[in-house]
């Protein structure tokens, strides 16, 4: 065998492992625009209850004590707020980062973009998905925390669309809008942490590890995209919540201000962990039922299974 013939069978190997790397990092067809809201709904269904159930400290008490009283349907109460902030929020933030994505991808010629460009795509697109699904966030905080209050003062909405006619009778449209800017700043935040995340985890398990396109390897991403998206949300999903759910105006820098002098620092982090008990889940279930939409797409396409 000559020095030639040899140097070209060995390279075989090294040229067929680089067509696999390749294969694996191709770039993925163009999926529906509606996939990412219907991924969120459904994850939505599997986890309604944790975010019911709220803090851990009381999560089993405040378990037993909805299930006693109203049924185990009580756990689903106002899973309709839920499911329309997903269809708007979601359907708007996965759309339009998928739409950016795939098209930096094509105008580069095939190459994924790089970590700060997905986050980049993730902030405008997480921004825009703030703003399109804030009356539905509106109604789904003030759903969600109506058990807690004083039964003079529940708002007692029926669902979503009553909880949308209600408000604009009893305190004017503008309300839907109310904590816009905290709500679009967390929205554009959680979805870099979340898609840009686990875009990255994905593409480095797939290179880096003998892991491939599989149900573990998307657990894997989205358990850490979950991880990343909890503890970069935190600090204003605390701003959030208590701005969606005061019946009265208070500018944000005021808010801020009490909210830090009366509890410090440590109010930054100091719902990390309930926030990572709700988020995690969801954000697993969400990209698990994703890759599932994909996959099916591309099996009806007649698409090739090793591509991400």
């Amino acid at each position: 065998m000559t020095s030639a013939t040899h140097a070209a069978s060995s390279a075989e190997p090294q040229l067929q492992a680089g067509e696999k790397k390749k294969k694996l990092r191709a770039p993925a067809m163009r999926y529906p625009f509606w996939f990412g809201g219907s991924a969120s709904s459904l994850a939505a269904c599997v986890t309604h209850p944790l975010d019911l159930t709220g803090d851990p400290k009381s999560m089993s008490g405040t378990f037993v004590h909805v299930v006693k009283n109203d049924g185990p349907l009580g756990l689903y109460s106002g899973i309709s707020a839920s499911l329309l902030r997903q269809l708007t929020y979601s359907t708007a933030r996965f759309g339009i980062y998928e739409e950016i994505k795939q098209r930096y991808i094509r105008s580069h010629g095939g190459k994924q973009p790089s970590f700060p460009a997905l986050i980049a795509m993730a902030v405008s697109s997480g921004f825009v998905g703030g703003v399109a699904g804030n009356f539905a966030d509106v109604i789904n905080v003030r759903m969600q925390h109506d058990a807690a209050l004083p039964p003079a003062e529940r708002r007692n909405y029926k669902h979503a669309v009553d909880g949308m006619i209600r408000i604009a009778k009893e305190e004017g449209a503008l309300t839907w809008f109310r904590g816009w800017l905290p709500n679009s700043c967390r929205a554009a935040v959680m979805t870099a942490g979340q898609l840009a995340t686990y875009d990255t985890f994905k593409r480095l398990l797939l290179d880096y590890t003998p892991m491939g396109d599989t149900l573990m390897t998307h657990f894997s991403a989205s358990f850490l995209a979950g991880l990343a998206a909890a503890t970069a949300t935190s600090p204003i999903d605390v701003i959030k919540t208590r701005v969606m759910s005061t019946s009265h105006k208070q500018g944000i820098l005021h808010l801020v201000r009490d909210i830090n002098r009366a509890e410090g620092i440590r109010w930054m982090f100091k719902g990390w962990v309930p926030s990572f008990l709700r988020l995690g889940p969801h954000t697993i279930c969400t990209f698990i039922f994703l890759e599932m939409h994909r996959k099916v797409y591309r099996k009806v396409k007649g698409v090739d299974e090793k591509m991400v």
